[in-house]
């Protein structure tokens, strides 16, 4: 089976990580790039100024880049991964789910709606039953699924393995790679030498997408989580790779050895992409690290360490390569998710 999508946003930086993991995929192939109008017309490869560490494939490099709308689009597009900016994504993605079109997004735009998925599938796969309220609620044939922020998605998994202890309240500190930040979001006389210790919107994203992440569907109502989360967000001089201290009260008391078997033994999903264990426990208390340990299970797969029974929970480190399996990886996992259930 092979599913024709569209990339929407694809010259950026997670547009380009988009083009890497899509290239060779089993069932997904690019059949369609779009960018901002002033790069309509030209080649991919004249558009892209290619960045990522493996060869543009050619393929994809020869295509024609579109403008971001629904005229612009073939008709035959089973799939859109978006990778827009947030603002432009709020304009242009229910224009194209009133098109027709499934639309996976990294966007940020309508993360917290009532009505839309936002979804990592080792996670919360059942919020996908979301798409039939929104298609009631907003009139539209299409779907707009989305993926949280990369730094929520390095945590909540292992929030979610540590639930069966009573998952009570969060802390966590994040260390943030300057990718996050896009390739011109943070200047070399910001980050050289300096740690930079606010993210604007960043600790918002976190104490809120993780509880909608960890709530329930039932009957197409989206409950949240009441797990209390607070976080504090710093940008450091790693180029990939967020590293997260996270401090988690539990209602019970769980020992050490505990808490790495309910993260080691988190299930996973049979998903092309998805990584055959989504969580890896080190031993080591000097791992996980952003240089080591990001791309583990082609940079799919989240790595935690340091484990500490506390007298109230336990304290961690986790890691996740913040451009794929807090970006594309994840839009390209849920639209996985979306064939594998169906929606496409």
């Amino acid at each position: 089976m092979t599913v024709r999508v569209g990339l929407l946003g694809a010259t950026g930086a997670v547009g380009q990580r988009f083009v890497q993991l899509l290239d060779d995929h089993p069932t997904f192939e690019i059949a369609a790039v779009t960018a901002s109008p002033e790069s309509a017309g030209e080649s991919y490869r004249d558009a892209a100024k290619w960045r990522v560490d493996t060869p543009i494939p050619e393929r994809i490099a020869e295509l024609t880049v579109r403008e971001t709308s629904p005229d612009a689009l073939p008709d035959d597009l089973d799939l859109l991964f978006s990778s827009l900016p947030s603002s432009v994504g709020a304009e242009i993605e229910p224009e194209l789910c009133r098109a027709g079109y499934v639309v996976s997004s990294n966007s940020s735009n309508e993360r917290m709606a009532e009505d839309v998925p936002l979804t990592i599938p080792e996670v919360n796969p059942d919020h996908l039953d979301l798409i039939d309220t929104q298609r009631e609620q907003r009139g539209w044939d299409g779907a707009l699924v989305k993926n949280p922020n990369c730094s929520t998605i390095t945590m909540t998994p292992t929030l979610a393995a540590l639930d069966e202890f009573g998952l009570e309240r969060a802390h966590v500190s994040t260390l943030q790679a300057v990718s996050g930040a896009g390739y011109s979001g943070v200047t070399s006389m910001e980050i050289i030498d300096n740690v930079l210790p606010h993210i604007g919107g960043e600790e918002e994203k976190m104490e809120t997408e993780s509880r909608k992440l960890l709530g329930d569907v039932e009957d197409g109502e989206l409950s949240l989580h009441d797990v209390d989360v607070s976080a504090s967000c710093n940008r450091v001089p790693s180029l990939d790779g967020h590293l997260e201290n996270v401090f988690a009260e539990l209602d019970d008391d769980p020992s050490a050895d505990a808490v790495h078997e309910a993260l080691a033994n988190f299930e996973a999903v049979d998903l092309p992409s998805a990584p055959a264990q989504p969580i890896h426990v080190f031993d080591d208390p000097e791992r996980p690290q952003p240089r080591l340990d990001r791309m583990r299970g082609k940079g799919m797969q989240i790595s935690a360490g340091g484990l500490q029974a506390t007298d109230e929970g336990v304290q961690y480190n986790c890691l996740a390569h913040n451009t794929i399996r807090g970006a594309a990886g994840a839009s390209v996992l849920n639209g996985e998710l979306l064939v594998e259930e169906g929606w496409v």
